[in-house]
């Protein structure tokens, strides 16, 4: 594995665009069938309610978004879903649910027995659930989880002017709980929240420094959602996400790089040269969680198009089985961070959202 480092990815990225695409292009070749995508789906089995800050996210409960904060989703409701993904081509599930971290709770046994479930319909079983102990890592990896997802986000200097609930080293320490479980890693974040092209290359750094690389990088362009403090914020360009695609596909060779969050406002155009770039999966259904996606059959029309196959299950990594396990309480509890700054435009956001829901609710009593 090279060791890169920030001056050498800063380079790869400033490469003339042209140039950089067709390397990118070349690393791709080497790795990775460039014929084939895989179409993953994102499930959110528990919606809204979440009391983390992040300045992105419609999910985050002190906002006031027009998220409705949902229960968890049943078996049967999660299992009709897979079949229906698998049904348009997903070979995997990622199930999300709006959690600050996993609590040893009833909730945590159901989403076991969710993953179990998915598992059995021999398709890939990915989670993200927030923050994760070792203990809670191994249960999930018993009961047949293929991968979980853990963003960084961004740099960790950035991350400091996006999120105050929690720290960047909570974030690092949850992967290495997912390695040490020997899962596979998914790992990427989001550009377009205002944070510089250097906020970007080292966040590509850090996730490159891992050893080893996580096996999936997203690259999510933001969705600016109304009454989130990012709400303003001007989108990317499309050769943004192409020169960020690019360069991650050449900083981590091998693994796959998720096209997420954005490709609404993307062409045909500009979605196929990140493929070209590098780019080897995307999330299909009408909403990334909460957020706006293509339909599923235009992108099954933008691959008949473009001549592209949507990848097999376990192409990379054999199928985990699922343990029976006895049930052990854990025997220590993670302690995770409060940084303890506050970030105006999230303070700002969040006494503008408990005004309109104490006015929501007077106008209710009044009625």
């Amino acid at each position: 594995m090279k060791h890169w480092t920030l001056a050498e990815i800063t380079e790869v990225y400033n490469t003339p665009l042209l140039e950089l695409v067709f390397k990118a292009a070349s690393v791709h070749r080497q790795h990775h069938n460039p014929k084939e995508v895989q179409i993953s789906t994102l499930l959110s089995i528990k919606t809204g309610g979440c009391p983390e800050d992040c300045a992105y996210c419609p999910q985050a409960a002190r906002y006031f978004t027009d998220v409705e904060k949902n229960d968890m989703l049943s078996a049967e409701q999660v299992e009709t879903a897979a079949k229906r993904a698998k049904s348009l081509g997903s070979s995997r599930l990622c199930m999300g649910a709006a959690w600050r971290n996993v609590k040893d709770d009833e909730d945590f046994e159901h989403v076991i027995e969710l993953v179990k479930t998915v598992n059995k319909l021999d398709m890939e079983v990915c989670a993200t659930l927030g923050m994760l102990s070792e203990h809670q890592a191994k249960r999930l990896a018993d009961a047949g989880l293929y991968a979980y997802n853990h963003n960084l986000d961004t740099s960790e200097d950035y991350y400091k002017e996006i999120i105050s609930t929690r720290g960047y080293e909570d974030r690092l320490k949850t992967l290495d709980n997912v390695r040490k479980a020997k899962m596979t890693v998914c790992s990427g974040g989001i550009i377009g929240m205002g944070e510089a092209v250097a906020d970007r290359l080292k966040m590509l750094l850090t996730l490159a420094s891992l050893n080893p690389q996580p096996e999936s990088v997203p690259i999510n362009a933001l969705v600016a959602v109304e009454g989130t403090p990012l709400e303003n914020q001007q989108p990317i360009s499309i050769w943004e996400m192409i020169r960020m695609v690019a360069t991650t596909r050449i900083v981590m060779p091998n693994s796959v790089v998720r096209l997420s969050a954005g490709r609404t406002s993307m062409t045909i155009e500009g979605q196929a040269l990140c493929f070209l770039a590098g780019a080897g999966s995307i999330f299909a259904g009408d909403k990334l969680l909460t957020t706006p996606n293509p339909d599923v059959f235009q992108d099954l029309e933008m691959f008949n198009l473009l001549g592209l196959t949507p990848t097999e299950p376990f192409a990379k990594h054999e199928q985990p089985s699922i343990k029976e396990e006895a049930v052990e309480v854990a025997n220590q509890t993670e302690k995770w961070t409060r940084p303890g700054h506050q970030i105006e435009a999230n303070v700002t956001y969040t006494k503008v959202g408990q005004e309109k829901r104490r006015k929501i609710k007077a106008d209710e009593s009044a009625n």
